[in-house]
């Protein structure tokens, strides 16, 4: 058995933190709810805290926030498949986009469903990933003016989510002077500059975020209180609102170096180990835990007495060292968890989601 809790409380402290900042800053902003993976319970929580944009990558996710509360906006936060156009229209408020064809389609669709879709135009500002290129831009606008059913309400952009690339002043002001020349030159409202995620958030303290920048989107910092442009934390924020446990169903002491010809791990890996660790023994205990869960990389022992010693694709391996709590079969480990763990572990069908009691 292993099982997440979320703590409803930590959660509400987090978000009013970041919502009191955004109001003073005049700045909408939305919650990333791509991380709980759809869990109604999980999103219940969210929506009762008062979130009025969730933004999500798949569109099941969407039809469960929909089923939940028809009131809350929803974003698709990545360029639509085609094969799913319908399905846009019917459960997305506005979605994010960056092929002319893939907008043509939303804009038939939302005809035949008598709807006006809203999308956020992408642009590229350096991290590589979803934007239409710089060059291309007003050319595009124009295209996408033109297209019955559609209506723009936003500029956008993506940074560090693939490799790295920081935000900066001067990438935000230049977005923010784009939606200034579309504005210009085809004399419509561009409502959304959404130029700020979680790693944005810095610039806000540092008085560096330019004043155009008027919409978030934020999903790390809210759940795990993490300053991700400094890889650190924030004062006043919980880190903590997502804890892991499972249960141990093996503990035996058991030498340190395994006994037998070596090959290759499941991971396509090959384990050394010292000489010196060879007469050594610890209290190993087995949980029910394992990789088809979640990456070990991402967990971390909640005592720091614990070691991981490995993982196969269902069981994970703990070093208990001398066992000072007197731990058994049955009891439970915990863990702290980043943001991969709780995606990964979020997404397995095999890991119980419940709150933490209050």
């Amino acid at each position: 058995m292993a099982f997440i809790t979320l703590d409803s409380q930590k959660l509400a402290e987090n978000y009013q933190r970041l919502d009191e900042l955004f109001q003073e800053k005049n700045i909408q902003w939305a919650v990333v709810s791509k991380m709980l993976c759809g869990h109604r319970l999980y999103l219940e929580e969210l929506i009762k805290l008062g979130a009025k944009q969730l933004c999500d990558s798949r569109l099941s996710n969407l039809k469960m926030i929909k089923s939940i509360s028809e009131e809350v906006e929803t974003i698709y936060i990545k360029p639509p498949p085609q094969e799913i156009i319908p399905e846009i229209v019917q459960y997305a408020d506005i979605s994010f986009n960056t092929e002319i064809e893939s907008i043509r389609l939303l804009s038939e669709e939302a005809a035949r469903q008598n709807k006006l879709h809203k999308v956020i135009i992408m642009i590229e500002m350096g991290e590589l990933r979803e934007g239409v290129m710089r060059e291309e831009f007003m050319d595009f606008y124009e295209q996408v003016f033109k297209l019955p059913n559609i209506q723009v309400v936003g500029i956008g952009t993506n940074l560090t989510c693939m490799y790295g690339v920081l935000p900066s002043q001067d990438k935000l002001i230049q977005l923010c002077l784009y939606e200034q020349l579309v504005e210009a030159k085809f004399n419509r409202e561009i409502p959304l500059v959404s130029g700020g995620s979680s790693v944005t958030i810095p610039l806000i303290f540092q008085n560096l975020l330019p004043a155009g920048i008027n919409h978030f989107r934020v999903g790390e910092t809210l759940y795990l209180g993490t300053d991700v442009y400094n890889n650190r934390t924030y004062e006043r924020m919980h880190q903590d609102v997502f804890k892991l446990y499972a249960q141990i169903i093996e503990l035996n002491e058991k030498p340190l170096v395994p006994d037998g010809n070596m090959g290759l791990n499941l991971k396509g890996e090959a384990v050394t180990f010292k000489e010196e660790l060879r007469q050594k023994t610890a209290v190993r205990a087995i949980i029910d835990l394992g990789l088809l869960d979640v990456d070990e990389a991402h967990l971390q022992l909640a005592d720091p007495k614990h070691k991981m010693l490995g993982a196969s694709s269902d069981m994970v391996v703990i070093d208990l060292g001398s066992n000072e709590k007197e731990l058994g079969v049955g009891d439970l480990i915990e863990f702290k968890l980043d943001y991969m763990a709780i995606l990964r572990i979020m997404n397995s069908k095999y890991i119980e989601k419940r709150l933490a009691p209050a």
